[in-house]
């Protein structure tokens, strides 16, 4: 079967094997050397101030960063599930929340932030997802967050990176906080959460909120290459390892670029056999297409061409499919998707099969990645 939904996504084999080696104390110096390393090049993909590694998924690091970095009014974007469980999170600490809400096709305007943070001097942080996952969608992050400091930079930007990190160049220039999870574009199974801080987030962060995702205690701890709680250590394992393999394979830039242009023929190829992406701003990360037979192109992908997609949830629910892009694929189990799906259209009756899915995914993958 492959696994082509937008998370969890595949574990190379060899990260797997790195992970099933003998399992190692954290409190020891082999597993501080491992720490270390992967500190670095989390660095390196993070281009923050401070990272700080969490044992959880990656809801558990959009709980930190607004318990952490929101001492008043949290103002979110909700397009889609996770916009919206950010706004959840406030509530559930009595913290005081504005939104702005479109529907999951929509991204956000800068306008309306900007709108929103002079209407309500309250709002000391904003939340917002740089792909929401839940329809695909990009928002416009960067520059609603240099709109944002332009008008006060003391208000803290939380960017949920979860399905954005490790898929494309981000400019941290104006985020105070990026969130990423181990089960997207960094290949490892779920458990591992990240979060990259500003300067300025630290100051906020002080001694921090909450126990055990107070940001403070980890980042003390961390900057000794150890963790304030038990560390994820088979994960940290699997994370260092995949970390390596990038840079082995060209580096973090080379992986942006092989992801934009499967994204781009992905895309092509959708299109030329009539089907509708469906946001309006498509994300790097997957393509979302909205289509009245979605459910059943689902099933005979899983059932008959041995090919796993995601689907859509609340009013989506049977509306939608997502076809992942994260992570490092061979082009050749790409092109077995796109192919499959005309074979779906096929066997629904919708279109005959001519093979125009791989011709356009080969002609784009060949015209944009030599």
């Amino acid at each position: 079967m492959l696994l082509f939904t937008p998370g969890p996504t595949p574990v190379p084999q060899n990260v797997r094997n790195a992970m099933a080696e003998e399992t190692i104390h954290h409190r020891t110096p082999e597993f501080e050397a491992i720490f270390e390393k992967t500190r670095k090049h989390l660095f390196n993909l993070f281009k923050t101030d401070e990272v700080v590694m969490i044992s959880s998924s990656g809801t558990g690091v959009m709980e930190a960063a607004v318990i952490n970095l929101c001492h008043n009014t949290l103002l979110n974007v909700n397009s889609g599930k996770f916009g919206e469980r950010f706004g959840k999170i406030a509530v559930a600490h009595g913290l005081k929340q504005v939104e702005i809400k479109n529907e999951w096709d929509t991204p956000v305007s800068v306008d309306a932030i900007v709108e929103a943070i002079k209407q309500n001097p309250d709002i000391d942080a904003i939340a917002v997802q740089i792909s929401e996952s839940a329809g695909g969608l990009r928002h416009p992050v960067e520059e609603l967050a240099a709109a944002v400091k332009a008008v006060n930079p003391n208000i803290m930007i939380i960017a949920d990176g979860i399905t954005a990190v490790g898929v494309e160049p981000i400019d941290v220039t104006n985020i105070d906080a990026i969130l990423a999870g181990s089960q997207k574009a960094l290949m490892l199974p779920p458990g591992l959460a990240i979060i990259g801080l500003s300067n300025a987030a630290i100051e906020k962060i002080g001694s921090g909120k909450g126990y055990y995702l107070n940001l403070a205690s980890e980042i003390k701890k961390q900057r000794e290459n150890t963790t304030a709680y038990t560390a994820a250590t088979t994960l940290i394992i699997g994370l260092l390892k995949i970390l390596e393999m990038i840079e082995e394979e060209g580096g973090i830039e080379a992986l942006y670029e092989k992801t934009a242009v499967r994204a781009e023929a992905v895309k092509a190829a959708m299109e030329a056999l009539g089907l509708h992406v469906y946001p309006k701003s498509p994300a790097k990360s997957m393509t979302t297409i909205d289509d009245e037979n979605a459910n059943e192109i689902r099933n005979i992908l899983k059932k008959e061409m041995q090919v796993n997609v995601a689907g859509g949830q609340d009013h989506l629910k049977g509306k939608i499919f997502r076809i992942n892009q994260m992570g490092l694929i061979n082009d050749y189990e790409m092109s077995w998707v796109v192919n499959a799906v005309e074979l779906a259209l096929d066997k629904l009756g919708r279109r005959k099969y001519d093979g125009t899915a791989n011709k356009i995914f080969n002609e784009v993958t060949f015209k944009l990645g030599k």
